[in-house]
C-alpha cells in the first residue's frame, strides 16, 4: 500500500490511476486528482515512478502529438521490436497510428546524428577561435615589443638631449 500523510492508497487503485493517465484515456493529472480526491502532488510522483520504469504515462489530457519527448520515447522503446501485428494491436489498443510511432522513432534515431553533426560543428568552430586567438596573442606581443622599443628610443633621445644639448636650438 502506497501511504501518504496518513492516507493509505492500493497498488490497485494506483494502477488504476496510472492505466487512465496512459493511452489511450490520457486523462489529466488534474482531472484525475479533482474526481478522486488525490493529490496531483501523489498523481505526479505515480506518473514520474511509471515513466521511470518506462511506461508512457503522459497524463496531460493531450492529444498524442502534444506529449513529452520523454512519452514519446517510451512509445518507441515499447515497440520497437514488435512485428506488423504487434505493433496494429497496440496502435488499436493505444489510440495510436502507426505512422505516429514510425515517425517518433525516425526523430529518435536521427537524434543522436544531429547531436554528433553540432559536436563536430562546434569543435571546428572552437578550433577556428584558438587559432585567432593565438594569432591575436602573436600579434599584441608584436605591438608590445614595439612600444618598448619606442619607449626606450625616446628615452635614450631625452637622456641625449639633456647631455649634449637641443640640437634643435642651433
Amino acid at each position: 500500500m502506497q501511504r501518504k500523510n496518513g492516507v493509505r492508497y492500493s497498488k490497485e487503485l494506483k494502477d488504476s490511476i496510472i492505466k487512465r493517465m496512459m493511452p489511450p484515456n490520457n486523462e489529466s493529472v488534474a482531472q484525475i486528482a479533482e474526481e478522486q480526491g488525490i493529490t496531483e502532488v501523489t498523481l505526479y510522483k505515480w506518473r514520474k515512478e511509471a515513466r521511470a520504469a518506462g511506461v508512457a504515462t503522459p497524463g496531460n489530457g493531450q492529444t498524442s502529438d502534444k506529449w513529452s519527448s520523454q512519452d514519446k520515447f517510451l512509445v518507441v522503446m515499447e515497440t520497437f521490436a514488435m512485428n506488423e501485428t504487434e505493433l496494429a494491436e497496440y496502435c488499436r489498443k493505444k489510440g495510436l497510428y502507426r505512422e505516429q510511432i514510425e515517425a517518433w522513432k525516425s526523430a529518435c534515431l536521427q537524434a543522436n546524428g544531429q547531436a554528433f553533426d553540432q559536436a563536430k560543428l562546434l569543435n571546428g568552430a572552437l578550433k577556428e577561435e584558438q587559432k585567432r586567438a593565438k594569432q591575436l596573442e602573436k600579434d599584441l606581443q608584436k605591438k608590445e615589443k614595439a612600444l618598448a622599443e619606442a619607449a626606450a628610443l625616446l628615452l635614450l633621445r631625452k637622456k641625449a638631449q639633456a647631455i649634449w644639448g637641443d640640437d634643435e636650438e642651433e
